[in-house]
């Protein structure tokens, strides 16, 4: 990692397809190297997971004491954000970037910390599995047949300096967890039943070899051959309270942008029929979340009360020079949409004359 002189710090992520791929491990041997050539290092925090050949590497390292909090009367260790700050190191490892903080934390997740120390100009080295990443959620979902709860959002790949994949066929993952390196002996056999069957292991593998391979080519796409001629794509993501239908469109949107390297946002066109009386309060809540979870990847939430959806889609695709509209798949009769051909032509035809491409996501 090359060391930062600017006022923020850097970020570098290791990545990789499930846990035991050795990402920890690699970050406290680039600790001791670092270490090595007088850099000012400290081990915020590093999640050992009892594992030898880990533990051992954090001999000689400077690694400062965790925050302690009481929750539901057991006592728990957290980041300490604040020592960090003040100590003001050079460089800080920082593991398990996707960590739910203890609530009554100053930020509620991990990765929120990581940012305020990099802001403070500290550079910080961290570690997460792809199947932590926000827009990634749904696909994990299908291969392993398990929703994972705390997740990243993509901006956080996309403000790093550096991604690197720690990688291992799945035959050498196999065997780290028949010999205990990874979980308890008594936890092999279900997780050989479960996560770690060879055809998961080889699809989550290939998901994170893409995303890094992605960050990459996006990084050079942006940062080497950019052409000012070129159209610089922003992404519009057409959402309603419908909540699933509204998730996959902010993480597929969330995704492209991600891709393209773009500015996107996010629209909910509030009609009177989704007024805060004619919602139910779950719905509401869902709507929320899905705000959040946009805000979270780096969209900018629009909100207007409008019943034209068709007209308010134009304008704002105007005002805010939007490339690309997303929306989601229509779930609607026959009748809705005959009577709805009107509005939609008009749409379609103002997006055409405008060079504006139109996505529906399925």
């Amino acid at each position: 990692m090359t060391i930062n002189t600017a006022t923020k710090g850097k970020l570098k992520i290791y990545i990789g397809m499930s846990a035991g791929v050795g990402k920890t491990y690699r970050m406290l041997q680039e600790a001791h190297s670092l270490q090595r050539n007088h850099i000012n290092i400290k081990i915020g925090y590093v999640e050992t997971h009892n594992r030898k050949e880990t533990v051992d590497l954090l001999d000689g390292l400077d690694i400062l004491p965790r925050r302690q909090v009481f929750y539901k009367g057991k006592l728990l260790d957290e980041l300490d954000v604040q020592s960090i700050l003040l100590l003001n190191p050079q460089v800080v490892i920082i593991d398990e970037l996707a960590h739910t903080n203890i609530p009554g934390s100053k930020n509620e997740k991990r990765w929120q910390d990581v940012l305020d120390i990099i802001n403070a100009g500290i550079d910080v080295i961290t570690a997460v599995n792809i199947q932590h990443i926000e827009s990634i959620n749904e696909e994990v979902k299908k291969i392993t047949g398990v929703e994972v709860k705390e997740r990243v959002p993509d901006k956080m790949l996309q403000l790093a300096d550096e991604v690197v994949n720690i990688d291992l066929t799945a035959d050498e993952l196999i065997v780290r967890l028949k010999e205990g390196k990874i979980y308890d002996k008594n936890k092999v056999e279900q997780a050989l039943q479960n996560f770690f069957k060879p055809e998961k292991i080889l699809q989550l593998r290939e998901l994170a070899l893409k995303e890094v391979a992605g960050q990459v080519e996006r990084k050079v796409d942006y940062e080497v051959v950019r052409d000012k001629s070129l159209r610089h794509e922003k992404f519009l993501a057409c959402i309603s309270s419908n909540h699933e239908t509204a998730q996959r469109v902010i993480r597929k949107t969330a995704r492209l942008a991600s891709y393209y390297n773009s500015k996107w946002f996010v629209l909910y066109v509030q009609t009177n029929k989704e007024s805060v009386d004619n919602i139910p309060l779950a719905a509401q809540r869902h709507l929320l979340n899905n705000f959040k979870t946009a805000a979270e990847s780096g969209g900018e939430v629009i909100q207007i009360k409008n019943d034209n959806v068709a007209e308010t889609i134009i304008q704002l695709c105007v005002e805010k020079e939007i490339t690309t509209v997303c929306i989601g798949k229509p779930h609607l009769n026959l009748l809705q949409v005959i009577l709805q051909t009107n509005v939609f032509n008009r749409l379609l035809k103002t997006l055409s004359q405008n060079d504006i491409d139109l996505i529906i996501l399925s």
